[in-house]
Parts: structure tokens; C-alpha cells; sequence
């Protein structure tokens, strides 16, 4: 990229455009990250059909592959900091790729849960690696900003990922789209290792201040604080991984939506959620940074409020506007609740440390779907979704205790709510 990332004298114009370059790249990759998983939620009605699965069988389809993700996290986020990002990074696509293509030879349920268990390895060693590329070429104080840009991707992909997944299936089947998406995961893996800058120098990213060096690594993993930001994600994600599993299906199944305008109801919420994502992220870095549980509290109570009022709605176009108001509100919390660990984690732990706090957003990733195929299974998807408003309450009770400041979360001496 012509830009000196080993010299001090880097210009204002070349690190933001390293911190752009990056961003934009991370974006790419993330978008095709959760195409990956989404697709399997927009496909589970199909496969349950052919393989006669039910709701508790189609969510363990999800399910493995959080659990697995799960257990990657704290490793990946280890390799990160030891063998550094940009390798970490293309092993990781290439094994997700390799794997949503094997999805498509599956032939039951037996073979569907193993290959979606390896493809949470592969996808598992990303957020570690992410978190670490991006610590080391942006600068403390618009790291919230650019991170909330690269999550707002996430829900980008969740958003367009039925707009594409669900035509394809008519047009195609459900196997051979997974060949499509990981072909398309191929081509993004290729710009992302030619194009991805060098690191900052460590004035510019902060590795080089004196609070940020000489942190072990276990007193990362022993921090009280990283671990009740674990619970504060694990808490507010049942929502996200709720509302990607099981909308699709409600809107397909209960209220007798065809599949394209399935794919595009589902849509809407996701793509509103970006976009609110985005903007947290800057109001975070901006007006809240030292007092999160100023902005975080409000945000989730009335997220909770919403999603009573989605239950309420007697038409799928008013439960579609209401599940989009919730997630634009939960969107708008999502740098509050990451936003803090990401900033004051030292660069050269920032991998392990946002895996240990990834840890905790993937427990829920773990839980939601087979807890909520479950309450389908045995009441009703209104049991279900009040799942997720119960635990959005939860994530507000536990957002009381997290730390406010930096000074609060790094020294682990000083860690009192």
C-alpha cells in the first residue's frame, strides 16, 4: 500500500487511510462471515424438510457451530497476539470457505453437525484475529469509532444475507448456494491478503504507552472486569442470534410469508441495524466512553419495551417494524458494551482479551437457538421471543455492574463497579 508502517513519520492522510483500508477490508470480511451463518437459518426450513428434522434438531444445526465457535475464541485470540493477524486472518477464511462448500454434500443429520462444527473452528479463529489487526493499525482515539464500523457489518450481512440466500434457493437449491457464498469467501480472502496494510508504529496505536506494556496474559484472563463484559455480551447476543434463527422460519411457517418476502422482511431489521450500529459507535467515542452504563441501561430497557410490543402486533408487517425498532436500538448499545474493553485492552493482548469477552456473545450463540426450538417445540414461537425480551432485561441488570473507565478495567487493582 506504499505506506511506511514501520517509521515514526507516518502523516495524518496515511494513517487514516490505514485505518480506512483496514476497516473497509474487515467490513468485507465480516459481511461474508455472517452470510455464512445466516444462510443456515434462511435454509433450515428446506433442510428440516428433506431430512424430517425438528425445531429442537434444526437448532442444534446452529447450535454446534457456537458451541465450537465458543471454544475457539480464547485460543484464536491467543494465536492472534503470538503469530500475529494477517496469517490468522486467511487461515480462517480458507477454512470456513472449505466448509460452508461441504455443507452442500451433506447427507443427514449426523454428517450436517459435524461439518458445522468445523466450520466454527474456521470461523471461530476470526474475531480474535479482527479485533487484533485492527488495534494494531488504528489509534486509541477513534478505535470505538472504526470498531463499531467493522461490527456494523455484521448486521449488514445478516441484512443482505436473506436478500441473496433466498432467491438462490429458489433458483438453485439450498446446496448449491453454499457453494456460491463460499466461493465469494474465496475471492474476499484473496483482496484481503494483498491489500491489508502494515501495522501502525506503536506511538500511533497506543502499544507503546507504559500502562500498555508488561500485561501477562493471565492477568487478562483473570480480570473481573473482562469477564463481566463476557456476561454483559453473552446476555444482550441471545438477542441477535435469537432473532437470526428463528425469524425466517416464524415468518415462513406461522405466518404464511412466501419465501422471497421472508427473505426481505428479515432483511429490513439487520440492514436498520447496521446503520444504528455504526452510528453507537460514534456516540460512544464521542459523549459516553467513561460512563457506558449511562448510555448502555437506557438503551436495553427500551429495546425490551419494543420487542413486548413485536408480540403484541397482529400483522407480520407490524412485527417487522417493531423487531426493527428493537434491533435499531439494540444496535445503537453495541460499542457501549464492546466499546470499553476494546479501548482499553492493551494492543498486544487485545486479541485474547476481546476472545475472552467474544466468549461470552457466543454463549448466547450457543443457547438461543436449541432453548428457543425447544419453547417452539413444546408452547409457541410467543414463548420463544419472550426469551429474548427476558434476557435483554438481564443484560440491563447486569449492565450495572460493569466498570465505567479505562483506569477501572486495565490495572485490575482498582475493578469495582
Amino acid at each position: 500500500m506504499g505506506l511506511a508502517g514501520n517509521t515514526p513519520t507516518l502523516t495524518p492522510v496515511q494513517v487514516r487511510r490505514t485505518a480506512t483500508v483496514t476497516v473497509g477490508l474487515l467490513m468485507g470480511v465480516w459481511v461474508i462471515d455472517y452470510v455464512d451463518r445466516v444462510m443456515m437459518a434462511v435454509a433450515l426450513p428446506f433442510i428440516g424438510e428433506e431430512y424430517s428434522l425438528t425445531k429442537t434438531e434444526q437448532g442444534w444445526l446452529i447450535t454446534v457451530f457456537s458451541l465450537v465457535y465458543l471454544l475457539c475464541q480464547v485460543p484464536g485470540g491467543i494465536l492472534a497476539d503470538r503469530y500475529g493477524a494477517r496469517r490468522q486472518l486467511m487461515v480462517s477464511l480458507v477454512l470456513w470457505s472449505a466448509f460452508t462448500a461441504l455443507t452442500g454434500l451433506a447427507w443427514g443429520l449426523a454428517s450436517l453437525l459435524v461439518i458445522r462444527a468445523l466450520f466454527g473452528v474456521g470461523q471461530g479463529l476470526f474475531p480474535g484475529a479482527s479485533f487484533k489487526a485492527m488495534a494494531e493499525r488504528t489509534t486509541p482515539a477513534t478505535r470505538a469509532t472504526a470498531a463499531g464500523s467493522m461490527l456494523a457489518s455484521n448486521q449488514l450481512g445478516a441484512g443482505v444475507a436473506p436478500l441473496i440466500v433466498a432467491p438462490l434457493i429458489l433458483l438453485i437449491d439450498w446446496r448449491h448456494t453454499f457453494w456460491v457464498i463460499a466461493a465469494a469467501g474465496v475471492v474476499i480472502g484473496f483482496l484481503l491478503w494483498k491489500m491489508l496494510p502494515p501495522p501502525l508504529p506503536a506511538h500511533l496505536n497506543g502499544s507503546d504507552r507504559p500502562e500498555q506494556r508488561g500485561v501477562p496474559l493471565s492477568v487478562v484472563l483473570r480480570s473481573a472486569s473482562v469477564w463481566k463484559f463476557a456476561a454483559l455480551f453473552c446476555a444482550t447476543n441471545m438477542l441477535g442470534y435469537g432473532m437470526m434463527t428463528w425469524v425466517p422460519s416464524y415468518l415462513l411457517e406461522e405466518r404464511g410469508i412466501s419465501l422471497i418476502s421472508t427473505g426481505f422482511m428479515a432483511a429490513v431489521p439487520s440492514l436498520v441495524m447496521c446503520a444504528t450500529t455504526f452510528v453507537g459507535g460514534w456516540l460512544f467515542d464521542r459523549y459516553f466512553h467513561d460512563r457506558a452504563r449511562l448510555y448502555v441501561i437506557p438503551l436495553l430497557l427500551l429495546t425490551a419495551v419494543l420487542l413486548v410490543i413485536m408480540l403484541q402486533a397482529e400483522t407480520a408487517a407490524g412485527f417487522t417494524v417493531y423487531q426493527t425498532l428493537a434491533l435499531a436500538v439494540a444496535g445503537l448499545s453495541t460499542m457501549g458494551i464492546l466499546g470499553m474493553p476494546f479501548r482499553a485492552l492493551p494492543p498486544a493482548v487485545v486479541g485474547s482479551g476481546m476472545g475472552v469477552v467474544n466468549v461470552g456473545g457466543q454463549v448466547a450463540g450457543v443457547l438461543a437457538p436449541v432453548l428457543m426450538g425447544l419453547l417452539v417445540d413444546r408452547f409457541s414461537y410467543t414463548a420463544a421471543f419472550g426469551l429474548l425480551i427476558a434476557t435483554t432485561v438481564l443484560a440491563a441488570l447486569i449492565a450495572v455492574i460493569v466498570p465505567q473507565r479505562p483506569d477501572q478495567f486495565i490495572l485490575g487493582t482498582k475493578e469495582a463497579a
